[in-house]
């Protein structure tokens, strides 16, 4: 019998392999490139061979793979089948997936909330939770991207980014001459808005708002925002990074705004909620749905007051 973690090793694998890239296996599955990279690794040294090689064209089937590939692909194109057909029987399953940052920091803090009025419904949250795993599509996918159509996806919420701090370095800052205050500050690039033409990287940053800094551009480059904010409660640096998901840390000063909320840009991309059709009759999903527009609705408003603040102009 397989092992759970094999079978997420051996679906990132068909999905890279397929697909040609980790990122590209990553955007289905919502983990990140490096998870997924972890996820092959790990069968990798399982079975004590490599099963992915980079071409021109992207990744492709070491020949240990090649022989195995199709075996692989219609063994999940059969699961995907069976967990089709299994949807009936679990009504009080719910599975959610989405950016890691965005489940670990605004979701998961709020779910027990909905878990306490319907202790029945049973999560999985990218693949871990209390309903058993399953290959079949979300029943809910949540991205950061492109605002898509009302009738495509549900918008939750869009971003405002600026720089963030400890207090400590926030106070550091604040002894500084404004045009210098980054200087000799460690920066943080983070690389969830990178793709949002609306967000400017600390380099266009620094130009836009007459800033002193040398080579805004050098740094320790995050592509997720927990690690960054880890490293910014060691007061190991400052990052742009968005306020949505970071209210209780805000609220409660763990985290804090050493420039004014002027110097802030709201995101084009959005996070956005969307469901799949043939899922939305079941009683469980409808309950979960209103509920994320109404937690979703909650933030916007808490980003209404925050932003607009007179002490922050």
């Amino acid at each position: 019998m397989v092992a759970p973690t094999h079978l997420k090793s051996l679906q990132a694998l068909e999905l890279a392999a397929r697909l040609g890239s980790l990122r590209d296996a990553a955007g289905v599955l919502a983990i990140t490139p490096a998870a997924v990279g972890q996820r092959v690794k790990a069968l990798e040294d399982y079975l004590g061979r490599d099963l992915l090689v980079r071409g021109r064209s992207g990744l492709k089937p070491a020949p240990a793979l090649e022989n195995a590939l199709d075996h692989l692909r219609a063994a999940f194109q059969s699961l995907d089948l069976a967990s089709e057909a299994l949807n009936l029987e679990r009504v009080h399953e719910l599975h959610i997936a989405g950016p890691s940052d965005f489940v670990e920091l605004w979701l998961a803090p709020r779910l027990p909330a909905f878990r306490k009025a319907y202790p029945a419904i049973r999560f999985s949250l990218n693949g871990e939770g209390d309903a058993p795993l399953r290959f079949a599509s979300a029943d809910c996918e949540i991205t950061f991207g492109p605002r898509r159509e009302p009738s495509e996806a549900d918008i939750l919420f869009r971003d405002y980014v600026l720089p963030v701090a400890s207090q400590e370095n926030t106070r550091r800052v604040s002894r500084t001459r404004t045009r210098d205050r980054l200087e000799g500050f460690p920066l943080l690039h983070l690389d969830f808005y990178r793709n949002d033409p609306a967000i400017p990287s600390w380099p266009r940053w620094v130009e836009t708002h007459k800033l002193r800094r040398t080579a805004p551009e050098r740094g320790m480059r995050h592509q997720r925002m927990v690690p960054a904010l880890e490293a910014i409660a060691a007061d190991a640096g400052i990052a742009l990074c968005g306020l949505a998901l970071l209210a209780p840390l805000i609220d409660d000063a763990r985290i804090t705004l050493p420039f004014p909320m002027t110097m802030g840009a709201r995101s084009s991309h959005a996070f956005q909620a969307r469901f799949r059709v043939e899922t939305t009759v079941r009683p469980q999903l409808r309950r979960f749905r209103q509920w994320l527009l109404g937690e979703a609705e909650s933030t916007r408003a808490w980003l209404t007051r925050t932003t607009s603040k007179k002490a922050w102009a």
